[in-house]
């Protein structure tokens, strides 16, 4: 997965994969150390068993992504990147109507959107979909979209 916070990527992997996904996220151990570490361990270990996994993180940048490219590599699995391509306004509301200990400080969002690349097949993907939000959402605050 592909995409700011609040840009609907988890939303996306309920409805979408969570069925026959295991779903990996770095959200899991939000006190945990060496997060990053721990989740290359245990994607590395599910496709060793076979099992169909989802990231689900912002992985902004091709440098964040590659060793999730790398792990599907060695597990000679393809490999698809999902790019839930929502606008930062969208993805701000979002943000501010969650519970707080789930908000992601807007240092954090912003960082994210600095680091962002749009995912492409030359980093080792066989396949980029791109997601966009429906014409019909509103805002937090009741608003359409525009």
């Amino acid at each position: 997965m592909v995409g700011l916070q609040g840009a609907g990527k988890s939303t996306w992997v309920a409805a979408e994969l969570a069925g026959n996904h295991a779903v990996v996220s770095k959200d899991h151990w939000p006190r945990a150390r060496h997060r990053e570490a721990r989740q290359r361990h245990v994607v590395a270990g599910l496709l060793a068993a076979g099992r169909s996994v989802v990231v689900d993180n912002t992985n902004p940048s091709a440098a964040e992504r590659a060793p999730l490219v790398a792990a599907a590599r060695v597990a000679g699995v393809p490999v698809r990147a999902v790019w839930v391509d929502t606008p930062l306004e969208i993805c701000l509301a979002r943000n501010a109507v969650r519970p707080a200990e789930r908000r992601v400080p807007l240092v954090g969002v912003h960082a994210a959107l600095g680091r962002f690349e749009p995912p492409s097949v030359e980093e080792g993907f066989a396949r980029v979909d791109v997601v966009r939000p429906s014409p019909d959402l509103v805002h937090a605050t009741g608003d359409p979209v525009r």
